[in-house]
């Protein structure tokens, strides 16, 4: 900042674009003004050292934040997330389940203006309708039973900051609407309010369905989608990009040795090789459970194959027809048909199918199977699956499987 008691125009413009200047003043100068000017000029030093440590990682680690990646695919990510970061625009992330998609969802955040403000996420598949707009706008006391006080929604909480919407088709068509109308004018009335007021957050978005496919069958408002889909980050399934998954097994490692307190250095070429072997069905959250596994297990020096599960170590392929052992009883009620079970055979860590099966029928033993797999917790079930929680407690309404009652 250049102070000074002798100012024109050309001396401003030549001491603000030549010189680096942040800003030009004149005397008399008024102390608030000043106060003012510092602190912006000390909030863009700051943003601008931020960006050149993000691109430094992003150069020399393949790691963009929280994020890990030498892929073409990563690269290109996070070639748009620079760009994307730093804007007010909306952005919608794509991506199976367990892909990453929050992490995407959080660089957004920290590459942006907004990343002293908070970060608040909530997922649409795990509230029912009749909470979602509670949770989404607030509501006043007394505005619908239970409601024994004003409570703020996730608007007001991510209050310059950033609003991550988790699997927004699951979100009512009547919310959508809602949602939308916020996104235009920036203003927010709680459930029960008579007043509105102005909200300034940046909404993204985030789903495991593909946008175009969800419009089409109505789940997801076209308008919505184009008010949301300014920038589009589709996260490619970790199948897709093996060579990722050393980086992000390192990483991860780095983490997990914190948390259970080990000291593991490395994994074997095995190890390795097994890991880009698998299909990885649950994307980088099935290999981080696989690895938390490991380094339990190990505790220090290398991971070996041994320390992984059976089907990484090629224990839970069948070669031969084994005799088929008994699946998971059905719920009465549930109608599993006796094709579907004479068809599969449960090894105890997979299921398989035969020749013949039809598509239905897999499905349902292979949900009644993941549940029992998970003790009847259908938030990890829904997980494993790659499904959220509302489609599964539809299916298994479908099935009639009332013994699965309702439980987490």
């Amino acid at each position: 900042i250049v102070l000074t008691a002798f100012g024109n125009i050309e001396t401003a413009v030549r001491t603000v674009h030549e010189l680096g200047a942040y800003w030009f003043l004149e005397k008399p100068l008024q102390p608030a003004t000043l106060e003012v000017l510092l602190r912006r000029a000390g909030m863009q030093a700051g943003l601008r050292a931020e960006n050149r440590q993000l691109e430094r990682q992003l150069s020399y680690k393949g790691t963009l934040g929280t994020l890990v990646g030498t892929s073409p695919q990563m690269q290109e990510i996070f070639a748009l997330l620079q760009q994307a970061g730093p804007s007010k625009a909306c952005v919608l992330i794509t991506g199976e389940s367990g892909t990453g998609k929050e992490l995407v969802a959080r660089t957004v955040h920290a590459l942006s203006p907004r990343r002293q403000g908070p970060f608040v996420a909530i997922n649409c598949a795990a509230l029912p309708d009749t909470l979602i707009e509670s949770e989404l706008f607030g509501h006043e006391k007394g505005s619908f039973t239970g409601a024994s006080e004003r409570r703020a929604g996730c608007f007001e909480v991510a209050q310059h900051g950033t609003l991550l919407l988790d699997e927004i088709g699951e979100m009512p068509l009547a919310t959508q609407a809602k949602l939308l109308r916020i996104l235009e004018d920036s203003r927010v009335r709680r459930l029960g309010g008579k007043t509105e007021f102005e909200v300034d957050v940046r909404v993204v978005a985030a789903t495991n369905k593909v946008p175009d496919e969800a419009v089409r069958g109505g789940h997801l408002r076209e308008d919505l989608y184009y008010r949301l889909n300014v920038f589009q980050i589709h996260l490619p399934p970790l199948r897709e990009r093996k060579q990722d998954i050393l980086p992000i097994a390192e990483a991860l490692i780095g983490d997990l040795n914190r948390k259970h307190e080990a000291r593991v250095a490395d994994i074997s070429p095995a190890v390795l090789q097994a890991l880009e072997r698998h299909h990885w069905p649950g994307n980088v959250r099935e290999l981080r459970n696989v690895l938390e596994r490991a380094v339990i297990l190990a505790a220090e020096g290398t991971i070996e194959l041994r320390h992984l599960p059976a089907f990484l170590q090629g224990r839970s392929v069948v070669t031969a027809a084994p005799p088929p052992m008994p699946l998971p009883e059905p719920p009465s009620g549930s109608g599993t048909p006796p094709a579907a079970a004479a068809a599969a055979i449960d090894d105890g860590s997979s299921v398989h199918f035969q020749i013949g099966t039809t598509v239905e029928d897999a499905e349902k033993v292979l949900i009644l199977r993941t549940l029992e797999h998970t003790r009847n917790n259908k938030t990890r079930a829904a997980e494993i699956l790659g499904i959220s929680l509302k489609t599964l407690h539809n299916k298994l309404k479908e099935y009639g499987a009332k013994e699965y009652g309702a439980g987490a």
